[in-house]
């Protein structure tokens, strides 16, 4: 039998431990790239808010009319897409209506076409639609069609299967 002095060390050392694995686990999340960009935009709503945006849609209610999202998620997500800085709030007045928002792609959320465009092109690839493609990616000025690419320095193109993802200076461990 244990003493009750045994019993909460014993306590007090689990709670220890179970903190201490929850911290580590925090920093290993902070370190990996994937998922802090998915805290912000790994939520189907948050991707088809940019998608939208990138249509050239900035109001709430183009959002909502398009998406068909409840209004609280799509408030929720358009919120938290503003606190990461992916979209801009401006103040806009309709003549004889209240105060509005809308809301634009920052530099941030530029970035993110090309996470759309890695999307479009596998889709288009491992997952079409027989009706054929909604969405063409290509260059704003030609018209031309663009595709992704891994590229090296130099210039030469990588293939996919020949693309290694390896530990980077934040690792704290080999793989």
């Amino acid at each position: 039998m244990r003493s009750s002095y045994s019993v909460g060390m014993n306590e007090i050392v689990d709670t220890a431990v179970d903190a201490a694995s929850a911290a580590a686990s925090a920093d290993l999340v902070a370190r990996c790239q994937i998922v802090r960009t998915l805290d912000i935009v790994g939520e189907k709503w948050s991707l088809l808010i940019v998608r939208d945006a990138f249509r050239g849609r900035t109001r709430f209610s183009e959002f909502r009319d398009s998406l068909g999202a409840p209004s609280d998620i799509l408030s929720n997500r358009l919120a938290k897409l503003v606190d990461a800085g992916v979209l801009e709030k401006r103040g806009y007045r309709d003549p004889g209506s209240r105060e509005r928002f809308s809301y634009h792609l920052t530099e941030s959320g530029q970035g993110l076409s090309i996470v759309l465009g890695a999307l479009v092109q596998w889709g288009d690839t491992y997952n079409p639609y027989a009706g054929g493609a909604s969405s063409r990616v290509v260059d704003a000025a030609s018209g031309e069609p663009a595709r992704l690419e891994f590229v090296r320095p130099d210039g030469a193109v990588v293939q996919p299967d020949a693309v290694a993802i390896v530990p980077g200076p934040a690792a704290r461990t080999a793989w």
